[in-house]
């Protein structure tokens, strides 16, 4: 039969195109995440992601109003830790005058509105780079939530809007939001890392903190595969974020990203709150070095990867093409 149904009169030009689209992207939609290191006027690259610096704080706080001129209204923070201030308690991670504590105040002074979600997990502060305290060969997972409060508070003292815990310690979005509450920090928020799976994407950005496993004179496990996800599982992942937002999450997050499309849209359609995707460092390499390569076209790429991760699901983007993405965007 002659079709009555022609899909392509919705496909005739960019104008008919943008009047039908069902997803879109604004500036509004993304994180940026962000190495900090210690010193003054200090901007390294990292080799590993093309485009992106560890800088220290006077740096990072230019680059963020950049970012909000831009129209980008989050942060994610990481820092990299002295060497000499590392060991298996992760202390320095609540030392109010820390790196991070130091960073979140430099950054709500000079950008009130910017929304600054600091990392809680003990890697960066681990001289074994695990995301916890280290007892008996095994992160200690009790312990270890104990430390994460701590931590937590600190960020919170220091002006941090949202907590955002990325180590996958069992129950320790409830122990956060008790520590939070107790210490008068009621409307400070938790993103949490709830799908969070042991992935090989994951290297450039350890390479930015110096926070893989490493080998030590006592027993450690060789990898993160006891606390982060087995990347076989989908029901765990909806399992472990309906349980997050039981314990009090405000937001959740799958990461990575795209190879895991899948995911974020099974974790949307169960839970209730906004559904975070971490577009992560080695996802942003293969693309870099690709188009290094003239093999694929940077910008397009980038483009489409964000427009997919929206499209299953996420309300935000965490990415380091958020600058680069805002950019275009802003030239539309």
């Amino acid at each position: 039969m002659f079709p009555l149904q022609r899909g392509r009169r919705l496909r005739t030009n960019e104008s008919i195109r943008s009047l039908v689209r069902e997803t879109s992207l604004s500036p509004s939609d993304f994180m940026f995440p962000m190495f900090i290191a210690e010193g003054e006027n200090v901007q390294v690259e990292i080799p590993s992601m093309p485009g992106i610096f560890r800088r220290s704080i006077d740096l990072t706080v230019k680059e963020v109003l950049e970012l909000f001129d831009l129209g980008i209204r989050a942060v994610n923070i990481y820092v990299k830790v002295s060497e000499n201030l590392k060991d298996n308690t992760g202390k320095e991670a609540w030392n109010k005058d820390g790196l991070m504590q130091n960073a979140i105040r430099a950054i709500k002074t000079a950008c009130p509105e910017m929304i600054v979600m600091p990392d809680v997990a003990l890697d960066p502060y681990s001289i074994y780079g695990h995301d916890g305290i280290i007892t008996n060969g095994d992160v200690e997972n009790d312990s270890t939530n104990d430390a994460l409060v701590k931590m937590a508070v600190s960020h919170a003292e220091a002006g941090a809007d949202f907590v955002a815990p990325s180590d996958m310690m069992d129950g320790r979005v409830l122990r956060l939001r008790q520590g939070l509450d107790a210490a008068g920090f009621n409307n400070v928020g938790i993103m949490s890392y709830s799908a969070k799976y042991a992935s090989a994407f994951y290297g450039p950005f350890r390479d930015a903190l110096d926070s893989a496993p490493r080998e030590a004179d006592v027993v450690v496990p060789k990898d993160k595969k006891t606390y982060q996800m087995d990347y076989a599982n989908r029901i765990e992942a909806i399992k472990e974020a309906l349980w997050d937002v039981e314990e009090g999450a405000d937001m959740v997050m799958v990461k990575p990203g795209i190879a895991y499309l899948d995911i974020v849209r099974e974790v949307k359609n169960a839970v209730n709150v906004p559904v975070t995707v971490y577009h992560v460092s080695g996802e942003y390499a293969m693309i870099k070095a690709a188009a290094e390569r003239g093999w694929l076209d940077n910008d397009k790429i980038m483009m489409e990867q964000l427009m997919c991760i929206k499209r299953a699901g996420a309300s935000l983007i965490s990415t380091y093409f958020a600058k680069e993405a805002a950019i275009i965007l802003n030239q539309k």
